[in-house]
């Protein structure tokens, strides 16, 4: 249980920490350096869910178990993006620009954090251990630069640095809530486990895939990102085969 918490709290928190970096700069991030950032994560979390949950969910209950966690995954990230308002980072060369007023991006960007609290709390609630750490730590690496676009966000709305770097910390904080949950369901009902771990599979590959892939690629970065994409698969791997 102390580990569950442990994990789902340092993942939440690692978007308090890539929005840190807005107290010491006083230049918005450029668009290389954040399609870096967004591919290095997309090779984080495509190495965590095909390389750890993938393999797991097929262990603990076959196929069709894994294609309907998989499908649920997806349906729901589908669903979110369609109802709920998204971060819509205009691709240019002079900086970031959004549309969306302050309050409906910090819901979304909320709102859009349940899915990976669910997959770090069922990637515990599995008999390997280590599958939820290296979940925990695909999750946290992936909200790091999360966390530091939504805190440019709120400065370019003329909200404080410290304010922006707080309220980005907070949108994370729901993961803790929705691991409890989804450890505390998988947990006590076993069956659900491969499921679990399927459906958090799907999630993030639709993030990957619909998400941070595009937005890497949208800037004239295309070759930075793909090289980025890679060493975060890598740097993944090497730490799925060490644990």
């Amino acid at each position: 249980m102390t580990e569950v918490i442990l994990g789902s709290v340092l993942s939440a928190l690692s978007t308090g920490a890539g929005a840190l970096i807005i107290l010491f700069i006083n230049q918005s991030v450029t668009h290389r350096w954040r399609d870096i950032l967004l591919a290095f994560s997309a090779g984080i979390m495509m190495a965590a869910s095909t390389i750890g949950l993938i393999p797991e969910a097929l262990r603990l209950g076959g196929f069709v178990s894994l294609a309907i966690g998989v499908s649920l995954g997806v349906m729901a990230l589908t669903l979110l993006e369609k109802n709920i308002p998204h971060l819509d980072l205009e691709h240019n060369q002079y900086g970031l620009q959004f549309d969306e007023k302050s309050l409906l991006i910090i819901s979304a960007i909320t709102l859009h954090n349940i899915p990976e609290g669910l997959s770090v709390g069922v990637s515990y609630a599995s008999e390997s251990g280590d599958t939820g750490n290296l979940i925990a730590l695909a999750i946290g690496v992936q909200n790091a630069p999360e966390g530091l676009l939504v805190a440019l966000f709120l400065i370019n709305q003329k909200i404080s640095k410290f304010k922006a770097f707080i309220l980005a910390t907070l949108t994370g904080a729901i993961e803790i809530v929705t691991s409890l949950i989804g450890f505390y369901l998988t947990s006590f009902v076993k069956g659900l486990v491969p499921y679990g771990l399927s459906f958090a599979a799907g999630a993030m590959l639709f993030i990957i895939y619909k998400e941070l892939i595009p937005e890497s690629h949208g800037d004239g970065h295309e070759r930075d990102s793909t090289y980025a994409f890679i060493i975060g698969l890598l740097v993944m791997i090497f730490l799925i085969d060490i644990f």
